[in-house]
């Protein structure tokens, strides 16, 4: 059982011709509204992946609500840990799409996400655990530190974060952005380093040397949003599977492709079926 400690937030997306600049207005976009959320992402992606997966994470009492835990509750996504926040409103991702490059902008508005707690974790038997940092660090140490199993922390957005949480993982995956924020210390936590580099693949260090190197297979991209989530888990899912660094990094970045075909984050997540059968062809 991976237990997921993470955001929960409804994605309103405009995709048009082109992204704004700053101070610059763009027309002719079409708007549409998806679950999302990097924690809600990361749960419902897992599962597909055949993992068994719960998802502790918090919502406002409002009508958004029910839309952005739709997905997971059809998708097998225990649920019984999300609270439903009186007084906040559910997350929520402005996310601007090109729909020529699939490229993206996103401004989240946290709500509910910003009031999860150490309480809100405490007593829970943890086996494996995912955590990103658009829920309060506090809430991802302790569980955490409560974990018997594999710990994968996506550190994302980047954050202050400390020493200690980082010493808890197993697994700290990143994009090229955030690695440069973070520099050496993610290295110097002892845990395997997964860096995410787009249409180029991923790299796999371990003490800050490579110990694997994998590039994607070749796709329509439709948009990339939830790319990156879907890449964090299936990295691991395969982890936790036993599989072979070179493999799981294969393997991760083929289902992060795949999720580049559909749009949306969540309706665009991959079945392990489909994720096995793309990797099949490639080789």
């Amino acid at each position: 059982m991976i237990t997921v400690i993470g955001s929960i937030n409804l994605d309103i997306v405009a995709t048009g011709p082109s992204l704004p600049r700053p101070g610059e207005t763009v027309t002719g976009a079409r708007l549409a509204r998806h679950p999302g959320g990097k924690g809600a992402n990361q749960a419902l992606a897992a599962r597909r992946l055949g993992a068994e997966v719960r998802l502790v994470g918090a919502v406002g009492a409002d009508d958004m609500a029910e839309e952005a835990l739709k997905l997971l509750q059809a998708g097998g996504v225990g649920l019984s840990d999300v609270q439903h926040v009186n007084g906040e409103t559910t997350g929520v991702a402005l996310i601007g799409v090109n729909a020529k490059s699939g490229e993206n902008l996103i401004i989240v508005c946290p709500g509910a996400n910003a009031v999860l707690r150490p309480d809100d974790v405490d007593g829970l038997a943890i086996t494996h655990m995912m955590g990103v940092l658009e829920v309060p660090v506090p809430a991802l140490l302790a569980a955490a530190k409560q974990a018997s199993g594999f710990v994968s922390l996506n550190l994302a957005p980047a954050l202050p974060v400390p020493d200690e949480l980082l010493a808890e993982a197993d697994l700290i995956s990143v994009n090229e952005t955030e690695a440069e924020a973070y520099g050496d210390r993610v290295h110097r936590s002892g845990a395997l380093v997964a860096v995410s580099l787009g249409s180029e693949g991923a790299v796999l260090y371990k003490d800050g040397t490579e110990i694997a190197r994998a590039a994607p297979p070749k796709v329509l991209v439709v948009d990339t949003v939830g790319a990156g989530d879907t890449f964090t888990a299936a990295l691991t899912v395969a982890l936790i599977e036993d599989q072979a660094p070179q493999d799981a990094l294969a393997f991760a970045v083929t289902a992060g492709a795949l999720a580049c075909t559909r749009a949306g984050a969540q309706p665009s997540l991959p079945l392990r079926r489909d994720v096995d059968a793309l990797a099949l062809k490639g080789k």
